[in-house]
């Protein structure tokens, strides 16, 4: 019985901060300039994180952490996207159905969230453009080639089409490896995993019951993209991701 009240009342603080976001994203945040609007998702995606039961550890990430680049890392669980954000505020580039998510959809618009219809051509040209101006910009883009979340023990197939218009404006990608560890003895573990036909409800529940889930994010190397395709590069961040996870 104390573990269900526990678990509801990190549920409702969990919601109480996103509705909180979802306020800041059309006031603070929208009026912000752009190191404070940075600064305001690192923040409060720490925040979010902390709520859910889920703390952030960064290993060997660069010291120039303010540069524009690309972040390119596998995909296990929802909470990805907000560990990423705790270190680069990142333009996520998502498919087009999270738009229609309650709250959620309306709060990852409001932050610049790059929604695509991976079956419309026409969709993935006005991508390269979109990335080209926001890197020139000076932003942040995040990609998860797989397309799909897995377990965490391996990497799937990296989709090289997802990342043309990475290639296309010949920046540099940094390649993350993500790992999540139970902080009670360290070893590995799939409870934030989202997978399957696994809900929402279901993926908090499971992190509640490790909490305090640690999520690693380990830079791995950084790819200059200019001369290179986006099948070399794809192949090469599946590859290095791959031996991290299986190390």
């Amino acid at each position: 019985m104390m573990l269900s009240l526990t678990f509801w009342w990190r549920i409702v603080r969990l919601s109480l901060k996103m509705l909180g976001g979802l306020l800041v994203s059309v006031t603070t945040f929208a009026r912000g300039e752009q190191r404070q609007r940075h600064a305001i998702i690192r923040q409060w995606s720490r925040a979010v994180l902390h709520q859910a039961g889920v703390e952030v550890r960064a290993v060997g990430f660069p010291l120039d952490a303010d540069k524009p680049v690309t972040l390119v890392a596998n995909h296990i669980s929802w909470s990805d996207i907000f560990a990423l954000n705790t270190q680069h505020a990142c333009h996520f580039i998502a498919k087009s159905e999270l738009k229609s998510w309650p709250i959620a959809g309306r709060l990852l618009t409001n932050v610049g969230t790059i929604f695509i219809n991976r079956n419309d051509r026409k969709d993935t040209h006005r991508l390269k453009q979109v990335v080209h101006d926001l890197l020139a910009a000076g932003e942040t883009v995040a990609v998860f080639p797989e397309g799909t979340t897995s377990n965490g023990r391996d990497v799937l197939k990296f989709h090289a089409s997802l990342l043309e218009p990475i290639v296309a404006a010949e920046g540099e990608v940094w390649v993350v490896a993500i790992r999540y560890f139970r902080s009670s003895d360290g070893a590995r573990t799939e409870a934030p995993a989202y997978i399957d036909d696994l809900s929402l409800l279901d993926s908090l529940r499971a992190i509640h019951r490790e909490a305090p889930v640690i999520a690693e994010l380990r830079f791995l190397e950084a790819i200059n993209c200019a001369g290179l395709s986006r099948r070399d590069v794809a192949q090469r961040a599946e590859a290095l991701i791959r031996a991290a996870l299986q190390s």
